[in-house]
């Protein structure tokens, strides 16, 4: 972890507005004066706010301050929701019976909050078959429809076609369940 806020001699204003270890307000005071209360308490003084006129520090034992940051880290980290990216191959002349197959296997993604990226690959002459291509894609978000909504349209990417679907609002999941159980 990188060191953001300074401590004790590495504060380099004059006045400080400082804060005692209970986190009463003791005042505007001189750098030297705060240093002298900091020690005598044996504590750190430590700037909260460099940006602030004058700049905010703290009395605190720096240690301690330091671990209950990296702990505030932690729990942000664990709240996080890293979202993937599966891809879904798709051929010209697919077959409906198989992009249902592979539209239920790209629904299981969306479920689980996963973004699809759906990409069909023209080889030879297939490419003078463009439309036919966008039709597969088209009926393929369809199939997704339920779960999925589409985030980028078809578009070329070399001799690819490629889309992106991401899942739809979990709101609206819900309200559907609602709607099959009754």
């Amino acid at each position: 972890m990188s060191r953001e806020s300074r401590i004790n001699e590495e504060i380099r204003a004059r006045e400080l507005r400082v804060i005692d270890s209970n986190g009463e307000m003791v005042g505007i005071i001189s750098r030297s004066e705060a240093l002298e209360l900091a020690e005598q308490r044996k504590l750190d003084l430590v700037e909260i706010s460099p940006n602030a006129k004058p700049p905010v520090a703290k009395i605190l034992d720096y240690g301690k301050y330091r671990y209950e940051l990296q702990k505030r880290e932690k729990e942000a980290k664990k709240k996080q929701k890293t979202i993937q990216v599966k891809e879904i191959r798709l051929s010209t002349f697919i077959e409906e019976h198989d992009i249902l197959v592979k539209a239920k296997t790209a629904s299981k993604f969306l479920k689980e909050g996963d973004k699809v990226k759906v990409s069909l690959r023209f080889r030879g002459r297939e490419r003078d078959y463009v439309n036919r291509g966008r039709q597969v894609m088209n009926s393929f978000a369809e199939a997704c429809g339920e779960y999925g909504v589409m985030d980028k349209k078809p578009s070329f990417e070399g001799r690819s076609l490629t889309m992106f679907l991401s899942p739809k609002p979990a709101e609206k999941h819900k309200k559907s369940k609602d709607n099959e159980k009754q």
